[in-house]
């Protein structure tokens, strides 16, 4: 790539940290310049693996003598329940599965059972809100969270098991002021939600003043960063986000979580299509993933062979949690001397109860593991169900299949023990296996197309009163220009595999060429509805609005554009006069035909290209208005636009969607138009 910069290829401060192996970790230059690091490596030679063991415990206890306070917030009970939060969500308050665009509420118990059926169930859900539709008008952040419907939806989550997470965005410093500072307004937004958590959008952490104000709000509330936490912040953190954690080639170990075992880390690679090295890091350092499947509006949805593997993990991890986060962790355990060949690795947990052994295969091929069975007792096979029961003095072999790019578990039970839970572990990976006795191999990546939803046509052409431009029929090749955001434009991920989006190539702007054919004349209205005409339609139809939050909330005069107004109230006005909304094609071939006009104050139009892939509904949007909001790249377009620009929008719901910013225009078919 030019410049050096190959955005496939992890950064230098993404990739993970070389253990020295003759230094004294105890205390000193080497041992305070790890406190930095992401993931320590492991080491290629596996006899160097015990000598690496010792550094990493020597290393350990040198820092827990220069921080001897970092897990005394994991002892309180009411923080327990982050540290087995292990699979969380990111989902867009508007995703179709959690919202029901048709009936206008939420439907948390959709999601829950896609998830369950397909991922394992979830333990935490990120309900973000505002970007990137935030910017389009003066809303800020806390107002995007001012939605009917919404606390009920997530005490919905909470009453099935699922933590909530808000979403906490410092960059909004250019909209509407509150009447709070920013941790006042936070902290009534939990307390509104009832909310668990808190993810901080763009920052590693929160500034101690914050921490105190949400945990006044919540006792126990999780604060997840969205990168690599300062060693001393872990105890206020509960949880962290390992996103852009590059694994080395023999897996590492998490420094965060190394340190306090209790502190749930997430791996998150937002644009993956392969998600085999999160997956097997996470399981062989006990913590959790971020699931992400529509990333600000575009599907990157995980393959069947992570999804199983996900599957397989979680039940494991909830119900041995205690021993992941308690129990002697042996990383890079001896195996036996065929698992390094096999490029298998595995950690080692150990109690009074039980010894856990998860195991990752980096091979591309499945492989049967003989885990020498060198102890009497029960040795399970957890995920193929072969159990062996030993008596004093007898030795064998537990064969465990380990699948390609995925993971496997084992456990040996001495004599005389009934660890808790292990019973229940067991009857749920039967039932597991009697629906999906295999491990799915399919990393095959499952497109989404976005189609556009067809409005209704209109009926006849224009009135004879009506002050129109024609667009003439036949092929019109159109530029179109776009800022390029993580929302992507028309189809597809704008970042497939990409480690992490950067300037130039996030917040640039982009150019593209479309085809638009048109079977006939369209006249499309010179200017765009006026507040008069709206009236007008009102006074004549008795309209009110399906959900009347925030309808047409900001008025600017009889001649003014009307705005306030969402999809459904512009169709309603559109068929009362026998027409629709334009597309954004016809949009932009009119708004370049004498005596198309704007009225004022400039505002977005909304268009009858409306799209939906089964997850995300947009519309593009075409004008530009005179309201921008300034001070971030991610706010939304403001200003306004030439005819070519085009803004893809995510749509809201329940009122959210209407803006003083957004208004329309319609446009007819020529008479004898289907």
């Amino acid at each position: 790539m030019s410049g050096g910069f190959d955005p496939l290829v992890p950064r230098e401060i993404d990739r993970w940290s070389v253990l020295p192996l003759d230094a004294d970790l105890s205390d000193g230059e080497a041992a305070v310049a790890l406190e930095d690091a992401k993931i320590l490596a492991g080491p290629d030679d596996p006899a160097d693996r015990p000598r690496w063991r010792e550094q990493l415990r020597t290393w350990r206890d040198g820092v827990l003598a220069r921080h001897p306070d970092l897990g005394a917030r994991y002892d309180r009970p009411e923080t327990a329940w982050s540290s087995r939060c292990f699979a969380v969500a990111q989902v867009w308050l508007w995703d179709e599965l959690f919202f029901d665009s048709a009936a206008q509420r939420f439907t948390p118990e959709r999601l829950l059972a896609d998830a369950r059926e397909r991922l394992g169930g979830l333990d935490g859900l990120v309900l973000w809100h505002a970007y990137p539709v935030i910017g389009i008008d003066d809303r800020n952040q806390w107002d995007f969270y001012d939605v009917p419907g919404l606390a009920e939806a997530a005490a919905a989550l909470q009453a099935a098991g699922v933590a909530v997470f808000v979403d906490y965005n410092p960059w909004d410093t250019g909209t509407r002021r509150a009447a709070g500072t920013d941790a006042e307004e936070l902290a009534a937004t939990i307390r509104r939600l009832g909310a668990d958590g808190v993810f901080l959008d763009t920052l590693r952490k929160a500034d101690p003043e914050l921490v105190a104000t949400l945990e006044a709000a919540r006792p126990g509330i999780a604060l997840e960063g969205e990168s690599k936490l300062a060693t001393e912040r872990i105890a206020d953190h509960a949880t962290s986000w390992a996103q852009w954690f590059a694994d080395s080639p023999v897996p590492g170990v998490l420094r965060a979580h190394w340190l306090e075992r209790r502190h749930l880390q997430h791996h998150v690679r937002r644009w993956n299509r392969d998600h085999a090295e999160e997956l097997t890091s996470a399981w062989l350092n006990g913590v959790g993933v971020m699931v992400w499947e529509v990333v600000f509006g575009v599907w990157v949805g995980w393959n069947p062979r992570d999804a199983s593997t996900l599957r397989r993990m979680l039940p494991v991890q909830r119900a041995l949690a205690d021993v992941l986060h308690r129990g002697d962790w042996t990383p890079l355990t001896d195996l036996g001397p065929e698992a390094p060949g096999q490029g298998i690795f595995g950690s080692l947990y150990e109690t009074d109860d039980l010894r856990l052994w998860t195991l990752a295969s980096r091979s591309d091929v499945d492989h049967v593991l003989a885990l020498p069975a060198d102890a009497p007792g029960r040795w399970l096979a957890l995920h193929d169900g072969v159990e062996l029961e030993l008596a004093d003095g007898e030795t064998g072999t537990l064969e465990v299949t380990v699948p390609a790019r995925s993971i496997a578990a084992a456990v040996h039970v001495p004599p005389g023990v009934a660890p808790p839970d292990l019973a229940s572990l067991q009857a749920e990976l039967a039932a597991i296996r009697a629906t999906t006795p295999d491990h799915d191999g399919d990393a095959s990546f499952g497109h989404r197309r976005a189609v556009r939803t067809a409005g209704a046509p209109s009926r006849g052409g224009a009135p004879a009163d009506a002050t129109v431009v024609v667009v003439p029929p036949g092929e019109h090749v159109l530029t179109v220009r776009f800022r390029q955001r993580e929302t992507g434009m028309y189809d597809g991920a704008p970042y497939v595999d990409e480690w992490k989006p950067l300037p130039p190539r996030l917040h640039d702007s982009r150019t593209l060429e479309r085809v638009a054919t048109l079977a006939h004349p369209v006249a499309v209205a010179a200017r765009e509805v006026s507040e008069a005409e709206f009236d007008a339609f009102v006074d004549a139809t008795g309209y009110v609005p399906a959900v009347a939050h925030r309808f047409r909330t900001e008025r600017r005069g009889p001649d003014a554009p009307v705005t306030g107004v969402n999809l459904a109230d512009t169709r309603a006005y559109a068929a009362w006069c026998g027409a629709r909304l334009p597309t954004e094609d016809e949009w932009q071939l009119a708004a370049s035909l004498q005596g198309f006009e704007r009225r004022a104050p400039a505002v977005w139009s909304w268009t009858e290209s409306e799209h939906t892939d089964g997850r995300t509904r947009f519309v593009m949007l075409k004008g530009g208005s005179d309201h921008v909001s300034e001070g971030s790249d991610w706010y939304t377009d403001g200003g306004v636009r030439p005819p070519e620009f085009t803004l893809k929008f995510l749509v809201p719901g329940l009122g959210i969607e209407r803006s003083p910013s957004i208004g329309f225009r319609i446009c007819w078919d020529t008479e004898g138009a289907s």
